[in-house]
């Protein structure tokens, strides 16, 4: 036998300490008595008096703490089998980390809220199998499907802006390593995250679309940004991108070759178009609170996949038992008490009828019955 909570065994101190504070009361009770009445008149002043009573009350009263105490321990016995199978989906995030996630048109930047939201979808969808991709000239497998969400929060904290080999912001790489990511034994349980701004500057995104569509995967979109766009700050000051764009001469800002500064805008149109293409939702976040309810019930609503089962052997609670025996205790102690309930004397109860039943009514004397008249005889 074990315990769920062994750190309250300690309270079956209060069992013995009850049963000293009754017997110390009643002990008090007893004293005060003796002190007024003789004891040649308790048996008239307290009838039906039974000390072994009292002792059993007192025992009662410790029987029902030990029986609470017990069943707060919650203790268990007899082995049970429960088989746990674990179901969801499949959900693979492609996050753009291309350099225009560096943006400031949402704090604290689009990137940061990007991260923000894979990390509340991650902990508000437990139970699902997760991936992370990156996405920049490349599409780079940071996580493969797992059920440890930590795993891609704390690859997340290694993404930062053009962090990759490749520069350059290409979204179909990074679709199609996702793509390749689920597995090929069913269709209904496979959806991909994308959350970027939408710039795009690559090509195949039709056809990497088109294969989405046909294997039954939905991508919903996450569009980071405004219309209305920001600067992109530059890490480690200018240098030449190798296009032909340079990176921040004066204040750190990208600038095209004629040195204005680029503006980087959430581009929207392309962005609508990859979810209505695949059957997926699109969302803009204006910022990290952005409510995900209807991503999290698209999700939640898709048909589920058994990702492993597992067959647990426990304990089973048996707390009932040692409070049933608590509130059988505390009954009898109530009903029990130390006075013996006498019945009247059969004698007694005769002679309390016999006081009440109404006295006898004498019947009256009979009038005496008449004689017959005698018969005279008339002579002719």
């Amino acid at each position: 036998m074990t315990f769920a909570t062994p750190e309250l065994l300690w309270l079956l101190l209060a069992a013995p300490a009850a049963a000293w504070v009754a017997a110390w009361a009643w002990r008090r009770r007893l004293a005060a008595d003796a002190a007024w009445a003789g004891r040649g008149l308790w048996d008239r002043l307290r009838p039906g008096w039974r000390p072994r009573r009292l002792a059993v009350t007192v025992v009662l009263l410790a029987v029902a703490v030990a029986g609470v105490t017990a069943a707060l321990s919650r203790p268990r016995w007899g082995a049970v089998e429960t088989e746990v199978e674990r179901t969801g989906v499949d959900v693979v995030f492609v996050l753009d980390s291309s350099l225009s996630m560096n943006a400031r048109d949402v704090l604290p930047s689009r990137l940061g809220v990007a991260e923000t939201l894979i990390r509340r979808l991650v902990r508000e969808m437990p139970g699902n199998r997760v991936a992370l991709v990156q996405a920049e000239g490349e599409g780079v497998v940071l996580a493969p499907l797992t059920l440890d969400g930590a795993v891609v929060d704390l690859l997340l904290d290694a993404v930062e802006p053009g962090s990759l080999p490749v520069p350059g912001t290409e979204l179909a790489p990074a679709l199609a390593a996702a793509l390749e990511l689920f597995d090929a034994t069913g269709d209904k349980h496979r959806v991909a995250v994308l959350l970027s701004d939408g710039e795009d500057h690559g090509a195949g995104l039709d056809e990497v679309l088109d294969r989405l569509a046909a294997a039954n995967v939905a991508v919903h979109v996450v569009g980071v940004g405004t219309p209305e766009g920001a600067p992109v700050p530059v890490p480690g000051g200018g240098a030449d991108d190798g296009r032909g764009g340079l990176f921040g001469r004066r204040d750190g800002m990208k600038r095209d070759e004629s040195g204005a500064v680029v503006i980087s805008r959430l581009d929207e149109p392309l962005l609508e178009g990859i979810a209505a293409e695949t059957g997926g939702l699109y969302l803009r976040a204006g910022g990290p609170a952005l409510d995900l309810a209807p991503l999290r019930q698209r999700i939640d609503a898709m048909e589920k996949t058994s990702f492993e089962s597992d067959t647990l052997t426990t304990e089973e609670e048996r707390f009932q038992w040692p409070l049933a025996l608590a509130a059988a205790a505390l009954l009898a102690h109530l009903v029990a008490g130390p006075f013996a309930h006498r019945r009247p004397a059969r004698a007694w109860r005769r002679r309390a009828r016999r006081r009440t039943r109404p006295a006898a009514v004498p019947a009256a004397p009979r009038p005496p019955a008449e004689a017959p008249p005698a018969r005279q005889e008339v002579a002719a």
